[in-house]
């Protein structure tokens, strides 16, 4: 860690030399370095919460960590899995992907406040992405004063007290950015304070927590005797009520012209399939905006009609907003002649700084869950079958489909479009296809045309995680297929060498498919969007745009003995996909460069 000091010392204990008291676990005596101390109460922490991995971007606090995995290891004892990575966004982003998949918070050990901070647009990709972890970094308590304490006493080095102490503490900063923020005290708090950050971060809104863990508490003598160590309970189910639900099934069968607008309902368990289910009992037009962030409902049903719900909103008498955080923009303009069903376990997000749904009425739980109940209120109170049919009927046509390439004159090159149909026809059909370009994404995630969970998943906050996210979803889920999809411009704000180095030493192949127009094409588009006669446009002058000078995508992956190619010719394309797809498949990940023509 670049934490501006020469003498990184590695905390130790006073009196390091003489004798130590001897402390008693499991009721056997261990002695010297063979103690329990705070790292084995977070490992201990980890096994009762069903931790599967620690994504680390080390720093030398973690010792007692360390030390306690080596015992597990020596031991044969059953635990978490420990990764070394080597940057901070790349930890975060992998534990984030790795949420998306299984749906369990993992732990994450940051460097101090400075390997907190890199991570920072991580985590909070993590807390807009409803994905939750549990975030710890160490700071001192004592700055070496704690040394007339006597033997047993803790010296955390000298860096802390010279460069890395923050005041008020690392939690104050982590504050804004995490669903909840602390520091633990004492060593006979920690094993607790791991288990309800977990758990704290598991609940909706899910999202990572952050615990500041001091040198002096990780080296301080646990006894787990003390602590109550016991595996978690898995959180209960929530569902409204029953006349409330039955309220909203009254809604639906009454409405003539329904539309339901979602955004994430498909990373809810079960959140897919229950709302396909609901949908198709009443025939009911889904609309997935430009907010969506997955695949929540299959784009090949006539039931999905794409991405622009403001011709069906305008005519709705009813609107449902399914996992639907900001339906209208600007967020004022709820439609006045339509009522409002809001479905959400947390409808009002606390991460926004404004929001505005126009409830008429919430149903609020788990969301899978809570969509099985209205499907079956609905059934029980009896469905007009002819006006579901004449429903069913109009939408038979297909949706009308976005122009190919978006606003802007073409140049020389291929289209988003292309590429995402050549993806749909060559993945296998449980591939997962992770995205993170800007002015493509729409075109992405309407032609890959997703029909199941996980096929389409956009990275969320800032750029810079989607090399992490696609390998986390990897770890997670080594026998699917993942792609990750991404902007050249993009591209440049990942950890691009520590990502390439995690996906080869773990044995995570994925397929990096690079959306390249040589430029920062969203920079553009508002610049012209806000000075359309400017002076810029006049002299063809602009700034924050031009990629010229970038690396070739395509030599980046090369040191790593990797596949690379760049397509500039249509007639190139399936090929090129499908060598890069051979090499995946055997183990070796691949990066294909499309150059597009805007």
């Amino acid at each position: 860690m670049g934490d501006g000091t020469r003498d990184l010392r590695v905390p130790r204990l006073a009196g390091a030399g003489g004798r130590r008291g001897q402390r008693r676990r499991g009721g056997r005596a261990v002695t010297g370095t063979g103690r329990a101390d705070g790292g084995e109460a977070i490992l201990a922490a980890c096994r009762s919460l069903g931790v599967d991995v620690i994504f680390s971007s080390p720093g030398s606090e973690w010792a007692p960590v360390w030390e306690a995995l080596a015992r597990q290891a020596r031991d044969g004892a059953a635990g978490p899995r420990y990764l070394d990575l080597m940057h901070e966004t790349l930890a975060v982003a992998m534990a984030t992907g790795y949420g998306l998949v299984t749906g369990r918070p993992q732990l994450v050990l940051l460097h101090a406040g400075p390997g907190l901070l890199q991570g920072a647009c991580g985590i909070h990709g993590a807390l807009l992405a409803g994905v939750g972890m549990v975030v710890c970094s160490a700071e001192s308590l004592t700055y070496g004063e704690g040394l007339a304490a006597g033997d047993g006493a803790v010296d955390p080095g000298s860096q802390w007290y010279r460069n890395l102490s923050m005041v008020g503490g690392p939690q104050a900063f982590a504050a804004p950015w995490t669903k909840w923020s602390s520091q633990v005290g004492d060593v006979g708090t920690l094993y607790g304070s791991v288990v309800r950050a977990a758990e704290l971060a598991a609940r909706g809104p899910a999202g990572p927590v952050y615990l500041n863990v001091p040198v002096e508490v990780l080296l301080a003598p646990w006894d787990p005797a003390r602590a109550d160590v016991r595996p978690v309970a898995a959180a209960g189910r929530r569902v409204s009520a029953d006349d409330e639900v039955e309220r909203a099934a009254r809604r639906l069968l009454a409405a003539e012209r329904p539309v339901l607008v979602t955004e994430s309902v498909g990373r809810a368990p079960d959140g897919f399939a229950a709302l396909v289910e609901l949908a198709e009992l009443l025939a009911i037009p889904v609309v997935e905006p430009q907010s969506a962030v997955c695949a929540n409902f299959p784009r090949t049903s006539p039931l999905h009609r794409g991405g622009e719900a403001g011709p069906l909103v305008r005519e709705a008498d009813l609107v449902v907003l399914a996992c639907c955080r900001a339906p209208w923009y600007p967020p004022s303009s709820r439609p006045a002649g339509a009522e409002v069903l809001v479905i959400d376990d947390v409808p009002q997000r606390p991460v926004m700084a404004y929001q505005v749904l126009g409830a008429d009425q919430y149903l609020e739980g788990d969301v899978g869950p809570t969509l099985r109940a209205l499907t079956a209120k609905a059934k029980a109170l009896g469905v007009d079958e002819q006006r579901v049919a004449a429903r069913r009927a109009q939408l038979a046509a297909p949706a009308p489909a976005r122009a190919g390439g978006g606003a802007g004159a073409a140049g020389p090159g291929l289209e988003a479009a292309e590429v995402a149909a050549a993806l749909r026809e060559l993945l296998d059909p449980r591939a997962a296809v992770v995205d993170e370009t800007i002015t493509h994404s729409r075109l992405i995630a309407e032609h890959l045309r997703a029909e199941e969970p996980l096929r389409y998943s956009y990275v969320q906050g800032g750029l810079g995680q989607g090399l992490g996210v696609a390998l986390g979803v990897k770890l997670a889920d080594p026998g699917r297929e993942v792609v990750l999809t991404i902007g050249d411009g993009s591209l440049l704000y990942n950890p691009i060498i520590q990502a390439l180095a995690a996906s080869r030493s773990l044995g995570l192949p994925i397929l990096i498919v690079v959306c390249d127009n040589r430029q920062y094409r969203s920079m553009k588009l508002n610049h012209l969007r806000f000075y359309p006669d400017g002076a810029a446009v006049a002299a063809d002058d602009f700034r924050g745009v031009d990629l010229a000078d970038a690396p070739e995508p395509a030599d980046l992956v090369a040191p790593f003995g990797m596949f690379g190619a760049t397509v500039t010719e249509a007639v190139d394309l399936r090929p090129t996909l499908a060598r890069a797809l051979e090499s995946v498949r055997t183990g070796v990940t691949a990066l294909v460069d499309v150059r597009l023509a805007r």
